[in-house]
């Protein structure tokens, strides 16, 4: 039996426990916080057990033992088990937000009753920056969910989504964003489009989306739009075949315009459509979704 393995790292505060509740919801045989030198013998014993489907999360409590994490899942893929990897991100100013709010200690945080606001708050923001540098090498090896400004149900959505696709030797991510709510950090590319016509400025189009017909076709009668689009899936026509050999697991090509709702989202859905028949591919629009 080919067991399904999937490996969830990122920052404290991300919202790890969401994915793994996610996965559970799934049928996932879920571990949280599993130490590294237990992957391997734990994934023997479900292999033995005929356990179909693991999810494990693992983030920096495994403080020195996480450089032995990437050669066991290299093992672990030689061996046969089916891996997919995620890491849960976010922005710095986005943890420090949602520390502050729980009142809860960073696990690389050494401060011992402070009372100063400010000395707390530099103390916090200091052990995210050396729990980035740590987990580094795991967000390289990964496919990287931003997480800074969606919510919960969103990110149940976009692991479902994830862990649902199609295996092939690449997946593509295409993804709609607002510039006013910032760049996705997941993104491996990042197009702008806000030169391009705005529907928002057509009053019947306004309350519409880039998915409504009557903004596709406004959006085609536009030079500029298709030479735009011409030029994104020329670019990635001709590098996919590269990033697929250099073993990239995903690829988040993010499309940004001023409020994620008309022109990201129409050249999304057409990029989708277009590399769909070759790749694996899935769409996310981040200011659609969290309506």
């Amino acid at each position: 039996m080919n067991l399904e393995l999937v490996l969830i790292t990122g920052m404290s505060g991300s919202g790890k426990s969401v994915a793994l509740h996610a996965l559970e919801d799934a049928g996932y045989y879920c571990v949280d916080n599993l130490p590294p030198e237990l992957l391997t013998a734990f994934i023997d014993l479900q292999r033995q057990q005929q356990t179909p489907r693991v999810a494990i999360a693992m983030d920096v409590r495994s403080g020195i033992s996480l450089p032995m994490v990437p050669p066991q899942l290299e093992n672990l893929r030689r061996q046969g088990v089916s891996l997919r990897s995620l890491f849960l991100d976010a922005t710095t100013d986005a943890l420090v937000r949602r520390y502050s709010e729980t009142r809860r200690r960073h696990p690389l945080s050494r401060q011992e009753g402070r009372t100063d606001v400010p000395e707390q708050h530099r103390v916090l923001v200091h052990a995210i920056e050396l729990e980035r540098e740590l987990l580094a090498e795991l967000r390289d090896r990964a496919d990287v969910i931003d997480t800074s400004i969606i919510r919960p149900a969103q990110l149940q959505s976009y692991v479902k989504s994830l862990i649902e696709a199609p295996e092939s030797a690449l997946t593509l991510v295409f993804q709609s964003f607002a510039f006013k709510r910032g760049v996705p950090l997941d993104a491996d590319y990042v197009f702008d489009v806000r030169m391009l016509p705005n529907p928002h400025y057509v009053p019947l189009l306004r309350p519409l989306t880039g998915r409504d017909e009557p903004v596709i076709q406004w959006l085609r009668g536009h030079d500029d739009v298709a030479r735009m689009f011409d030029d994104v899936e020329q670019f990635l026509g001709r590098w996919l075949d590269a990033l697929a050999l250099d073993h990239r697991s995903y690829v988040t090509v993010a499309i940004g315009c001023t409020g994620g709702q008309h022109r990201s989202v129409f050249l999304v859905e057409q990029l989708a459509r277009t590399f769909g028949p070759r790749w694996a591919t899935l769409r996310r629009h981040r200011e659609l979704d969290a309506g």
